[in-house]
């Protein structure tokens, strides 16, 4: 019969176990990325991208597979593998001769190329990844929607009516500035002109006064002249008076 003090040290001994490997072993996972929601038209090809991440070195035993699963099924089908550097393409399904194995495993990248899209294409196509001994990681899944004509998203056309906003925004600002500077430039302009005709202004006022100054005294000189002509003259005449009445 066991005892109870056996079986708290066995259950004791196991938790101590299961603990010391998850602390000692590593854990093994691998990221995968695909984007969430891919467009293309009818006639067009597209890229499907899958890039991934692992905790292990890329080895040669690295190995990528595509699904597909079309919209409104519940099944969904290999259509892509790579393995031992080679890649492996449905030659049978919906994706014949239209599929490539674009994408470099050894450079983290299993993408794919489908060509010539048409409606049938549209569902989700999911990217699994293994590098063993990482095997253990989750897979990722784009939704492909094949248009007759690429719908503009909500986001472009705001960024686009944003971006115009902006641009006319930019063009006023930048006819503003212009107007200011020319203004600016007319305003020194005229401010030059007004300094250089008011120096031309004082430079004449200051002859003028100079003239002005030295009319009076040419009147003068003038006079006194004059008065000494006079009297020169006044002079004369009596001295020829004076002879005529010495000769009587």
């Amino acid at each position: 019969m066991v005892s109870r003090n056996s079986l708290g040290t066995e259950s004791v001994f196991l938790v101590a176990i299961f603990l010391s490997v998850l602390v000692l072993s590593p854990t093994l996972g691998i990221e995968v990325y695909t984007a969430r929601e891919v467009h293309g038209t009818v006639g067009s090809k597209v890229t499907l991208s899958c890039t991934f991440w692992s905790s292990e070195w890329i080895s040669d035993d690295v190995s990528v597979t595509w699904h597909f699963k079309p919209d409104g099924s519940r099944s969904s089908q290999s259509i892509a593998h790579y393995a031992k550097g080679k890649s492996y393409i449905d030659e049978v399904g919906t994706f014949k001769d239209r599929l490539e194995f674009v994408g470099n495993p050894r450079k983290k990248d299993g993408s794919i190329l489908i060509r010539n899209l048409a409606h049938t294409d549209n569902g989700t196509f999911t990217c699994d990844v293994k590098n063993l001994p990482d095997v253990v990681g989750t897979t990722s899944s784009v939704h492909l929607l094949v248009f007759q004509k690429v719908p503009m998203r909500a986001g472009v056309l705001v960024g686009a009516i944003v971006g115009g906003v902006l641009g006319v925004v930019i063009i006023i600002v930048v006819i503003a500035y212009l107007i200011r500077y020319c203004w600016l430039q007319r305003q020194a302009r005229l401010r030059r002109d007004l300094s250089a005709l008011e120096r031309g202004k004082l430079h004449k006022s200051g002859k003028d006064s100079k003239r002005s100054r030295q009319a009076p005294l040419l009147y003068a000189m003038l006079d006194h002249s004059k008065s000494l002509k006079s009297a020169s003259e006044k002079k004369a005449k009596g001295g020829l008076g004076d002879s005529r009445r010495d000769k009587k």
